[in-house]
């Protein structure tokens, strides 16, 4: 008869497989009771997880406040309503979607239906850490493709989609492109990404990572899923959580060909995706007006921030999402931690191979004016400092 242990003889990391046994988590912004905790300090703003500082829709608000009435019921396990608005929206059929618990789900749906060890997924260096998470879970190996240097007149620490397409072997699965990319913020013109696609060989399957798209510029936007029809092997995932505002349902989405929705549907949870999320998504896509705002807001923010950031001799990287990557000159932790000290949060991108840099979201005009007052005050101070003064 087996006899019972104490854990203390027991090495449970040996019985992981070993793809999970050397994962690193992924790392989230600092939440604001959390700094409230450490520090005692109040009046906190939050820069780090690129969230909607507009909040989110109001009438997806009120449909997720309705959808609360019925919270005893199991959610609508195949989400109905959502995909007719996305069907409309994106000009595809009911079973090219899948929808996920932020578009997160859909990216490790991906990488548990089509990688195993012995295959590869291809991405981009300071690519979106879940690519290689999810990856790495499965026992596949990550094929990491430098980025364009920071030196690049035109794409700055962007995907080097010549390069990217060289590193595709036989027994690649995945590729990987964000576009616009977190952390780094830059994007790929349309007709880059579309040659890129169709040099693809057609039994590797490529991912479009849309999560910031509502944020691009018109005149640079590129809708993937416009080639959904042209490409078999093309998946496209977006999210609410971002220009939408609804990052705290967590509700995102992949479009692709039906055989490939039908794959990612056989192994999705059931009921991944919960009824004020649903409610909530379907009743944003109507909300056009929000969307505008969010864009104008984030415009504006985006040329404050920059203005400021040239101002004190800082350099941030072109960005097309609702956040900029600034190089701090030097290694960002000190400014992150007096940052911190301020009431400003901001996100640390060390653990993407960028210790001199910070990732930080677009605020409102006055939270963008606080945190440049708080990055001009450590200057000042940095340089009273050197000085002996």
């Amino acid at each position: 008869m087996k006899q019972n242990h104490s854990s203390n003889d027991i090495d449970f990391c040996a019985l992981a497989q070993p793809g999970v046994r050397e994962l690193n988590p992924y790392l989230p912004g600092k939440p604001i009771s959390e700094l409230e905790r450490e520090l005692g300090i109040s009046n906190i703003i939050k820069l780090a997880s690129n969230e909607n500082p507009l909040g989110a829709s109001p009438q997806a608000v009120a449909a997720a406040r309705q959808a609360l009435e019925e919270v005893e019921l199991y959610p609508d396990a195949n989400g109905y309503a959502l995909k007719q608005k996305l069907m409309a929206l994106h000009g595809v059929g009911m079973d090219q979607i899948t929808l996920g618990n932020g578009s997160n789900d859909v990216l490790v749906l991906l990488a548990e239906t089509f990688l195993a060890p012995g295959q590869n997924a291809v991405m981009s260096q300071y690519c979106f850490a879940v690519y290689p998470i999810a990856t790495q879970a499965t026992g596949a190996d990550i094929r990491m493709v430098d980025a364009l240097p920071e030196s690049d007149p035109e794409m700055p620490l962007g995907h080097d989609l010549a390069a990217m397409l060289q590193a595709i072997n036989e027994h690649t699965r995945l590729v990987f492109v964000a576009n616009p990319n977190n952390p780094t913020g830059t994007g790929v013109d349309a007709d880059a990404l579309r040659r890129f696609i169709a040099a693809v060989p057609s039994d590797v399957i490529v991912v479009v990572d849309e999560a910031y798209t509502e944020y691009v510029d018109a005149a640079m936007r590129c809708d993937a899923s416009k080639w959904l029809a042209a490409h078999d092997n093309l998946v496209v995932t977006r999210t609410f959580s971002k220009a939408y505002g609804l990052a705290g349902l967590r509700v995102g989405y992949a479009l692709s060909h039906p055989q490939v929705a039908d794959l990612l549907n056989r192994i999705r949870q059931p009921f991944n995706v919960n009824s004020m999320a649903l409610a909530a998504a379907a009743a944003a896509l109507d909300d056009d007006q929000f969307i505008a705002a969010s864009r104008a807001m984030n415009a504006a923010g985006m040329q404050q921030l920059q203005q400021g950031c040239r101002e004190l001799g800082l350099v941030t990287i072109p960005s097309r999402g609702n956040f900029v990557l600034v190089n701090m000159g030097g290694a960002a932790e000190p400014w992150y931690q007096q940052l911190l000290r301020s009431g400003v949060i901001t996100r640390r991108v060390g653990n993407y191979g960028l210790p001199n840099h910070l990732r930080i979201t677009i605020g409102t005009g006055d939270q963008n004016e606080r945190l440049l007052d708080a990055l001009q005050q450590i200057a000042a101070a940095g340089a009273r400092a050197a000085h002996g003064s």
